[in-house]
């Protein structure tokens, strides 16, 4: 799972993006509104973690302005303001959560795993390949009753191809899922994963289903 930082603080936006990452997600940081907007042209993403006192404007009216242009991405306010009426406007406002610094970082990522449970446009039904399974929101992949031991960039790897199932997905495209902006990409860090990833799959009994297209990208059959 792929989350925006929206924090002007450089310390507490690290100190949560490593926090989360911990936890299983992939975080960019953005530590202002124009640099949001850039990041939310440029790469899909599963929820925002959002402040509101930034330098370049408020974050409520940014989050306003979203949600007129329909952009539903689920929002989770962090901020100082924890006045009853602050929150209230928040929510109001479009923000489908509200906590108050200084947050625990084990709430913060229940609360985005609870976000990312609602039903909506990336709601996180069970996905299905055949005999193979995956739940978006514990990360689990079976075969049949078998779990399969996925480390979390083949997890996002595997979700993203069953999302696509029948289709090629091109190498960019999986570069940008599996890797926030500031992570070094090694030249064969995607043919790495798949070929992990693949092995995984084939020691599970599911041989053949996920195809290199030579030159464009890969392809996960539902058999």
């Amino acid at each position: 799972m792929r989350l925006l930082i929206v924090e002007d603080n450089e310390r507490l936006a690290g100190l949560i993006a490593q926090g989360l990452g911990r936890r299983g997600f992939s975080c960019d940081i953005a530590s202002d509104l124009a640099t949001a907007d850039a990041c939310l042209e440029s790469a899909a993403f599963d929820a925002v973690i959002l402040d509101l006192g930034l330098p370049d404007g408020d974050g409520m009216a940014w989050l306003q302005r979203q949600r007129s242009l329909r952009q539903l991405i689920p929002a989770l306010m962090l901020t100082a303001r924890g006045g009853l009426e602050d929150r209230i406007a928040g929510l109001d406002a479009g923000a489908d959560d509200y906590l108050v610094k200084p947050v625990d970082i084990e709430e913060l990522a229940a609360r985005v795993r609870a976000l990312l449970r609602r039903p909506g446009p990336r709601a996180s039904t069970m996905l299905e390949a055949g005999s193979l399974t995956f739940d978006p929101v514990s990360r689990e992949a079976r075969c049949d009753a078998r779990v399969l031991d996925l480390s979390r960039r083949e997890a996002d790897l595997l979700e993203l191809l069953m999302r696509r199932l029948g289709t090629v997905v091109v190498r960019d495209t999986i570069e940008t899922t599996l890797y926030s902006f500031n992570e070094p990409v090694t030249p064969n860090a995607v043919e790495a994963t798949v070929s992990r990833l693949r092995r995984k799959l084939d020691e599970a009994g599911l041989a053949g289903q996920l195809h290199t297209v030579r030159g464009v990208g890969y392809m996960l059959r539902s058999s």
